[in-house]
């Protein structure tokens, strides 16, 4: 197990009614009288970074002894398929094409730093008592090949780069949809639901798979969900959906502050699936849209994946390794404070005048780098009629001025949007998130 460092440490349980318990550990001694439902909790105040393990003793009418404890770092990951995606079906995985990202199909075999530790959350397991803590687990053999692979490879670059114990939990099921991963008072309190009655079973896996959780503390959150609700058309609604989501989580956790950080869908061919709800080649680039809104609230941050799939007709791309250093990093900027470069570009506004459009994004170096050493492509362009033409795209100091001869008054610009982009778009080795200028979330959608 690992316990989060620098944090107020709840420790809880149950007994007989009345029955007093008495936890000791790292050097504290805390009690607590059971409740009427036989309920107690303590808490330690907050420790200081161990990776050498400890014991913590629980005395009431019985004792329980839990050892091997280390006190770092806790996250807790979470979504759907592509976060569930087990380290085993790396051993299996046809080479891919992409071969600088490398390719890691023994990672389980080489793993054997103790200092990460894993827990796979078991919907009907985990609101049961478990008094020997048995789904923590070391990262290596049989644990680690059922765990999270985004998971693990986040927690691995984190504690090479921090040099203490990661804990990771991984909380997910295949082919859910977001709602389910929110509860009903958190659809209640967003004022966007309040006119409208939301499906896909809210609160079904919020009650078993995290509130159970919400005591456990942790330094912050990973996401990786959105194919499903992409399925259903979703846009703004989704926008909404993690809002809520998001807050509802910090607020379970007593936290405000708790840094959020989630992964893009990749590319799929969603246009050429036929379901109850007609898709088209705007569906993905749209839900982009909605999953880019997370970034105007605080503490939040967002992994581009536009790169990261060798098959448009799979949902689930196998570079999950990548997708968790992507993460790492943020982690290790936002979270960490490391002077490191974390993200590619980021549109935030933009001018149109002389015939060119002129773009200011964040995270944009003085030397874009594309990642095939051409000219900037993927950016189209278009004038009142809406009607768009590749355009080209040059850096000009700091910001990016996009054009065509084309089209003389130009009033929108594009880059990657498209369900199968093909944009070379990157700085800081990282691409550039796809965008539209004439975003209409922008305005639509409210943080407050």
């Amino acid at each position: 197990m690992v316990l989060q460092r620098d944090k107020s440490v709840n420790i809880w349980g149950f007994g007989a009614v009345g029955e007093k318990v008495t936890v000791n550990f790292a050097g504290q001694t805390k009690t607590a009288i059971t409740d009427d439902k036989g309920n107690w909790i303590v808490v330690l105040s907050p420790l200081k970074t161990s990776a050498v393990s400890q014991k913590m003793t629980i005395s009431g009418s019985n004792k329980i002894v839990l050892d091997n404890i280390l006190v770092g770092e806790v996250w807790l990951c979470s979504g759907q398929s592509n976060m569930e995606y087990a380290m085993r079906k790396l051993a299996k995985i046809p080479k891919p094409k992409n071969e600088k990202l490398g390719v890691p199909s023994d990672a389980v075999v080489k793993a054997k730093n103790t200092k990460i530790r894993i827990f796979l959350v078991n919907r009907k397991a985990l609101i049961k008592p478990d008094s020997v803590h048995k789904s923590w687990a070391l990262a290596q053999d049989s644990a680690l090949r059922n765990f999270s692979a985004v998971g693990y490879f986040f927690a691995k670059v984190l504690q090479e780069k921090l040099g203490i114990p990661i804990g990771v939990i991984s909380s997910a099921v295949p082919g859910s949809a977001i709602e389910p991963w929110i509860s009903d008072e958190a659809f209640a309190n967003e004022p966007f639901f309040k006119s409208q009655k939301v499906g896909n079973d809210p609160s079904k896996f919020y009650t078993p798979m995290v509130e159970p959780l919400t005591k456990f503390a942790l330094r912050g959150f990973l996401w990786y969900q959105g194919e499903t609700n992409c399925f259903l058309g979703e846009n703004i609604s989704y926008a909404y959906k993690m809002k809520a989501l998001i807050t509802s989580w910090r607020k379970a956790w007593k936290d405000e502050s708790m840094p959020f950080y989630e992964v893009q869908i990749a590319p799929y061919n969603y246009a050429k699936t036929t379901g109850k709800v007609p898709m088209t080649s705007d569906t993905e680039p749209e839900f982009w849209e909605a999953q880019a809104q997370v970034l105007r609230l605080p503490n939040t941050g967002i992994v581009v994946t536009t790169d990261l799939n060798d098959n448009q007709e799979d949902l689930h791309p196998t570079y999950k390794w990548e997708v968790g250093r992507r993460l790492s990093l943020w982690a290790l900027a936002k979270t960490y404070h490391q002077k490191i470069n974390y993200s590619g570009p980021i549109y935030k506004s933009s001018q149109f005048k002389n015939g060119k459009a002129i773009l200011e994004l964040a995270y944009l170096n003085n030397a874009v780098i594309t990642n095939d050493s051409k000219s900037l492509s993927g950016f189209t362009i278009a004038g009142k009629d809406g009607k768009f033409v590749n355009a080209t795209a040059k850096l000009v100091g700091k910001t990016l001025e996009v054009s065509s001869s084309e089209i003389k008054q130009p009033t929108e610009v594009r880059y990657n949007w498209s369900e199968n982009p093909s944009g070379n778009f990157y700085s800081n080795g990282l691409p550039a998130l796809p965008f539209r200028t004439n975003n209409p979330l922008t305005n639509q959608f409210k943080t407050n």
